[in-house]
């Protein structure tokens, strides 16, 4: 399983995701969030084997590969209302776009929604709430077992130690995403609580494998 440790401004925060064996890591280029970092700012921070993350809200295409070319990004996550265009200019294999279920009233509905950008993305991203992210809010997880995406999914949204054990116990993501639920203040993470969450993760997956063997 995917682990994404996002809203990242700091080389002390990118080292503890690395040594604990994080994959992901997130820079916030959006200038209204309180996690916002500059792109020269997150090109300095070293992140080791993890794949670098930018989420992006208003940019279009142009404005986010020139980003990503400076803060040496992997992956350009889509979390606005940016169109299967900009994604194509972007690059299918380089996009994780973010989809909110708290949208549609209808497995169908969001069905259809993944659907729409599976030729335009790697992989998609289910956050909390209509639009935006880092609200702290949760996902009604049992709404989201069985889903079947056309790409692996990451589960977000106020995820922490406390809850990631249940959320894993109600649906079956490819991977999942830890940001305001681990922090002191946005942007500062707390190392101790990063700990237990992927700490967590990991007793899951392994009760899981548990279950599956019986």
């Amino acid at each position: 399983m995917l682990i994404k440790i996002c809203g990242l401004t700091r080389q002390e925060d990118m080292d503890a995701a690395s040594e604990l064996g994080a994959d992901l890591c997130g820079f916030i280029f959006h200038p209204k969030s309180p996690r916002h970092v500059m792109p020269k700012r997150a090109a300095r921070l070293r992140s080791g084997k993890m794949r670098r993350v930018g989420i992006f809200v208003e940019q279009r295409s142009e404005g986010i590969l020139r980003v990503m070319d400076v803060a040496r990004l992997d992956f350009a996550q889509l979390h606005g209302k940016q169109s299967v265009e900009c994604a194509l200019e972007i690059g299918p294999s380089r996009v994780i776009r973010v989809i909110w279920p708290d949208l549609y009233y209808h497995r169908a509905l969001l069905h259809n929604e993944l659907q729409k950008f599976s030729a335009s993305c790697a992989m998609y991203l289910l956050d909390a709430g209509f639009l935006g992210g880092g609200s702290s809010n949760c996902l009604e997880w049992q709404d989201l077992a069985g889903l079947s995406a056309p790409h692996p999914w990451i589960l977000a949204g106020g995820l922490n130690a406390c809850n990631i054990g249940k959320a894993l116990s109600q649906c079956t993501p490819s991977g999942v995403d830890f940001n305001s639920g681990i922090e002191e203040a946005p942007g500062i993470k707390n190392s101790d609580e990063m700990r237990e969450a992927i700490g967590q993760v990991r007793l899951a997956l392994a009760g899981y494998d548990c279950v599956k063997e019986h």
